[in-house]
C-alpha cells in the first residue's frame, strides 16, 4: 500500500509499505476512508518534533472502517465506523482514570499514531488499544463531520473544558486557525457574554465573522487596546492561545486581566519566556499542554446533535497519489486552504 512516510527532517516520501498486521491483542486494524493534514504533522517534517520515528507514516486524524480486531477488543467489531483518537491510551492507569490521557503510561501511551508508530496517511492503520482509541460514529454522522473529532476537535473540546467560563465572561481567542476555530465552537456552547477572536490572517477573521457573527474579531495590533475596551475588568476573563507563535503568547498573559486563566494549546517551535518581573501582581493561573482527547463519543453526539459542524473547514480534498501537492497547498496557506481532506477513495 502507498503511505506517506516521515523520511527525515524535510524529507516526506509516498513510499511503498506491507499492511499493518495485528501485533497484540487490543490491536484493531482500520481501513482508513478520509485523512487530514495536521499542522503537526508540519512540525515533524521540519524536526520540531524530537520523539517522532524517521520510517514512520505521518496522519493521526483519520475516520474509517474496522477491518479486523485483536482478541481482547470488546467495544469496537469487524464493519464499525470510527473516528480514531490522535491520543493511544490504556484507560487503567493512574493519568488515565483521572482523565488525563495524555499522559497514559503504557508504552504506546500519548501521541503514538503519526509520530512514533504509523499513522494514518495510509489506506491502513494499525491502532493500539483500539478500545480506547476508537469511537463509533453515530448513524448519520458522515466521514467529514467525523474527521476531526479525535484531534483539533478534541483538543477545542478539551480547550473549553478545562478554562472556566461564565455567563458574564469575556473570552479572547488567540488564533483563528483549524484548532482555533474547533475551540471557538466548543467555546460559544457555554454561552460567555463575550467572545473576541485575535487573528492576523484577514482570510481567517472573514472565515469567523462569515460563520460566527456574534463574535467579535480583531488583528493582533490592535488587540489590546480591543480587549480593554471590550471587557469589563481590565482585560479577558480568560483566555485561550491556539496560535503558537512568541508574539501570541506574549498576548496571552497581556490581554488577561489580573486573576485570569490563561490556557496554552498551541504547539511551539521553540521555549517560550515568562517576563515573571513584568507580570508580578496579575495573579495568573496558566493551563498548558497537550490534549487530554477522552471525549470523542460526546463530540460526536453533539455533533448528531446538530451542535456541532466542523465541515466548513475543509476547504480542498486531495487523493492519496497527490498527498505531497496537498501538503504545499497546506503549508503554503494557498488558495484560502484551511483543512485538506485526502479521500483514500479518489
Amino acid at each position: 500500500m502507498l503511505a506517506y512516510t516521515y523520511v527525515g527532517r524535510g524529507d516526506l516520501r509516498l513510499l511503498e509499505k506491507p499492511k499493518p498486521v495485528l501485533l497484540e491483542d487490543r490491536d484493531a486494524i482500520v481501513r482508513v476512508t478520509l485523512a487530514s493534514i495536521c499542522t503537526s504533522d508540519l512540525h515533524i517534517k521540519h524536526g520540531s518534533v524530537p520523539r517522532a520515528v524517521p520510517g514512520i507514516t505521518l496522519g493521526h486524524e483519520m475516520v474509517g472502517v474496522v477491518e479486523e480486531v485483536g482478541a481482547a477488543v470488546t467495544r469496537v467489531r469487524p464493519g464499525d465506523r470510527v473516528a480514531v483518537n490522535v491520543e493511544t491510551f490504556c484507560g487503567d492507569c493512574f493519568f488515565c482514570r483521572h482523565g488525563w490521557v495524555n499522559n497514559c503510561v503504557h508504552p504506546q501511551g500519548g501521541w503514538a499514531l503519526g509520530c512514533r508508530i504509523d499513522g494514518g496517511q495510509a489506506p491502513y492503520v494499525r491502532v493500539p488499544l483500539a478500545d480506547q482509541g476508537l469511537t463509533p460514529i453515530p448513524a448519520g454522522v458522515s466521514d467529514a463531520q467525523a474527521l476531526f473529532v479525535g484531534d483539533i476537535l478534541a483538543t477545542g473540546y478539551w480547550a473549553a473544558q478545562i478554562t472556566p467560563v461564565g455567563p458574564e465572561d469575556t473570552v479572547l481567542l488567540i488564533g483563528a486557525g483549524p484548532t482555533g476555530v474547533c475551540t471557538l465552537q466548543c467555546l460559544l456552547l457555554q454561552s460567555p457574554k463575550r467572545v473576541i477572536v485575535c487573528e492576523r490572517d484577514p482570510q481567517r477573521r472573514a472565515f469567523v465573522e462569515k460563520h460566527y457573527p456574534q463574535v467579535l474579531t480583531v488583528g493582533p495590533e490592535e488587540v489590546l487596546s480591543f480587549v480593554l475596551a471590550h471587557s469589563d475588568h481590565g482585560g479577558a476573563d480568560a483566555v485561550i492561545e491556539a496560535a503558537g507563535t512568541e508574539d501570541t503568547f506574549r498576548l496571552a498573559w497581556q490581554c488577561a486581566r489580573p486573576n485570569a486563566v490563561v490556557t496554552v494549546v498551541a504547539l511551539y517551535d521553540g521555549p517560550q519566556v515568562l517576563p515573571l518581573p513584568d507580570m508580578y501582581g496579575k495573579n495568573l493561573t496558566f493551563k498548558t499542554g497537550g490534549v487530554d482527547g477522552c471525549n470523542c463519543a460526546e463530540t460526536l453526539d453533539l455533533i448528531a446533535a446538530g451542535k456541532l459542524d466542523t465541515t466548513p473547514l475543509i476547504t480542498h480534498t486531495y487523493p492519496l497519489p497527490d498527498i505531497s501537492a496537498a501538503y504545499t497547498l497546506f503549508e503554503q496557506h494557498e488558495d484560502g486552504v484551511i483543512k485538506v481532506a485526502i479521500d483514500m477513495a479518489l
